[in-house]
């Protein structure tokens, strides 16, 4: 009575969850084309299916057609809401906090699903078949039952959620290049924006974190430089070349120690990228007195 006929979908909408989970977190995979393939139906369908599923457990709530409409709306209004929570946590909205929040979702409400299916009598609980789904779907477009009008729509849900998932495998098996560009920031000791160390005696040392982050969509080989007061200081090999791939990121502490006094001293960051060479393809400057 309440085996897999009850539960099959919901099965099936946490296998999927599950397997986007694995493909997100695991190395090595995480960058295929199945993950994205993945990724697409865990944020706009298995949200909403989920929440559908929880709240109309019965057969002859909503049929499958309204079903799947609904799960493309509400999960487009629930993953936003979810994010906006997400806004006003320590977490904020960043990819691991989304999933895990997106996965808590839908276990919880495929969770409260089965609970309420099980207390149905079982030709009242709405479980899948697809050949009964095929034979609903013949009918309500093929006979003479429903008017003009229903057979209308139901032709166009059902042609709106075929180009939809059209739409959305060929922006999956084609993505669109974004713009081509390198970040290049400075932080304090801290790891944040902010308290940058101006002051120093001469012989001190001083310590800011260079981030750069390769968005060229190609293998790059930059090379750093660091002056101060347009004078040349010194940098060990692994600070001054750097090679990263698409959408990786270098983040380091560098350590400098200025050789010179002086008051209001430019001290310069600057980052040239693999075909110019004398010009700064990047550059950053703090201003510095030395005691």
């Amino acid at each position: 009575m309440t085996g897999n006929k009850v539960s099959s979908d919901l099965l099936i909408v946490t296998g999927l969850m599950l397997l986007t989970d694995i493909f997100v977190l695991t190395p090595g995979i995480s960058e295929t084309m199945v993950r994205n393939a993945l990724g697409l139906p865990f944020v706009l369908f298995l949200p909403g299916y989920a929440l559908i599923a929880a709240l109309f457990p019965a057969k002859s709530d909503l049929d499958g057609i309204e079903r799947v409409a609904l799960s493309f709306g509400l999960s487009l209004a629930v993953v936003p809401l979810i994010g906006l929570g997400l806004n006003y946590t320590p977490w904020g909205i960043r990819p691991l906090p989304i999933l895990v929040s997106l996965s808590t979702f839908i276990i919880i409400m495929c969770g409260i699903a089965y609970f309420r299916r099980i207390k149905l009598p079982v030709a009242e609980t709405f479980s899948i078949s697809f050949s009964s789904a095929a034979l609903s779907l013949k009918a309500g477009v093929l006979d003479g039952s429903e008017s003009k009008l229903d057979k209308t729509l139901t032709v166009f849900l059902i042609f709106s959620i075929l180009l939809s998932v059209a739409t959305l495998g060929y922006v999956v098996v084609s993505p669109k290049e974004g713009e081509h560009f390198t970040e290049f920031y400075l932080l304090g000791p801290q790891g944040k924006a902010d308290n940058y160390t101006t002051n120093y005696t001469l012989g001190q040392s001083g310590t800011v974190i260079v981030g750069v982050v390769n968005h060229e969509y190609r293998l790059m080989n930059y090379t750093m430089e660091l002056k101060l007061a347009n004078k040349s200081l010194s940098l060990p090999e692994n600070v001054r070349y750097i090679t990263l791939a698409h959408n990786e990121t270098w983040e380091q502490p560098v350590i400098f120690t200025p050789a010179f006094e002086g008051e209001d001293m430019k001290l310069e960051f600057l980052l040239f990228n693999e075909t110019e060479k004398e010009t700064p393809y990047r550059d950053l400057n703090l201003w510095i007195d030395v005691q």
